[in-house]
């Protein structure tokens, strides 16, 4: 018998499989049901996408200072250009607005050097950002430091304070809510009925109680004289509300680490909180990646309560701003424009979510 030894050049695939055509067939009109509900929902899309366009973008209003430069049909972004500066840094000085603008620029530089892989020096990157940042930031936001002027928080608000308290709300969560986590996984009663306890608490109050707390209840147990900033404690309330909820997601992640990796390492005579830091918790963490980012995008969303004690985040300025007799009647474009802000950054946490679950192969593909 004769083996035929010469291989064969790979041949292209059938036409009918490659190309968007291709895809349309496959996908969307595959057979007469999936074919049917395709055309109905090209048909809503339609009914739903042309007249938005329509109304914000063909027959919008861009230029001008006035409502009486609004005279089309469609959306009065106007509005938007009118207050942009105060939706973005609330009641804050005009004036000493560049001080927010550093803060700004050193933010977002820190979460991209953080966020890039390829870039150097990311662990004195994240201590400055940690340790150093917060501080130059609250001299340049409050003042009274270096012949600056002093800008008391009531006058903090837009998006500069979202970003604050979310941030904030964050960066002290998470180590609260890893704490608590292994507390309620000890083997000490106490340590664990104090876990249990302070978890079970803030998760059965409402947020919106929890700021009115904060803000009411909290000074009546103060001494006399001692007054606590009304913006440092709804930080202080928003960052134990959500530790509580973190420390529940990560608890989850380190159950569904088999315990052989912690029996394993204490067989190599590693001590519990080496096990935790170098094993289980590494391990742990990437499989939390999607409940964590889902956290802190309810949390982000959540500042808008802030409201109910007088803080004036994104939302609240809008709506501060929408009470102007001279801009009455603009509701639906300041709403849009607060929606959109908030969906380029809850987006944003997504997407790069997904991003380290493919880098650090979370799904734990074979």
């Amino acid at each position: 018998m004769i083996h035929n030894r010469t291989m064969i050049d790979p041949r292209p695939a059938p036409r009918n499989t490659l190309g968007p055509v291709a895809w349309l067939r496959t996908h969307l009109f595959n057979g007469p049901i999936n074919t049917l509900f395709t055309l109905i929902g090209l048909y809503v899309l339609y009914l739903l996408v042309v007249p938005t366009v329509q109304w914000a973008f063909i027959d919008a209003d861009w230029v001008g200072t006035t409502r009486d430069d609004c005279s089309r049909e469609g959306a009065c972004w106007v509005f938007i250009n009118a207050r942009f500066t105060q939706f973005i840094y609330g009641l804050y000085p005009r004036s000493e607005i560049w001080r927010a603008n550093i803060v700004f620029a050193g933010f977002f530089t820190l979460i991209a050097w953080l966020a890039i892989p390829r870039l150097p020096f990311k662990r004195w990157v994240a201590a400055f950002a940690l340790l150093v940042f917060p501080v130059i930031a609250f001299v340049l936001l409050y003042g009274g430091y270096f012949d600056l002027p002093r800008v008391p928080t009531h006058r903090w608000g837009g998006l500069m304070l979202t970003l604050l308290l979310a941030t904030v709300g964050m960066v002290g969560a998470l180590p609260i809510g890893i704490v608590l986590a292994l507390g309620r996984r000890s083997n000490m009663p106490i340590v664990k009925s104090f876990s249990v306890v302070f978890i079970e608490f803030w998760r059965g109050v409402p947020l919106i109680t929890v700021l009115f707390m904060a803000s009411v209840m909290l000074p009546l147990f103060l001494p006399t004289g001692i007054t606590v900033d009304r913006l440092v404690r709804a930080l202080i309330g928003i960052t134990l509300f959500q530790s509580a909820y973190m420390a529940e997601v990560i608890r989850g992640g380190l159950q569904a680490i088999p315990k052989g990796q912690e029996e394993a390492a204490a067989a190599l005579g590693m001590t519990y909180w080496k096990r935790m830091g170098l094993i289980v918790m590494p391990q742990a963490l990437k499989m939390m990646i999607p409940g964590i980012v889902n956290t802190f995008i309810s949390l982000f969303k959540d500042t808008t309560l802030v409201m109910i004690i007088g803080l004036f985040d994104l939302l609240g300025i809008v709506q501060a701003a929408l009470s102007d007799s001279r801009w009455l009647g603009f509701s639906l474009e300041g709403y849009v424009f607060a929606a959109f802000m908030f969906w380029i950054f809850c987006f944003s946490m997504s997407r790069y979510s997904q991003y380290l679950e493919r880098r650090l192969n979370t799904g734990h593909k074979r």
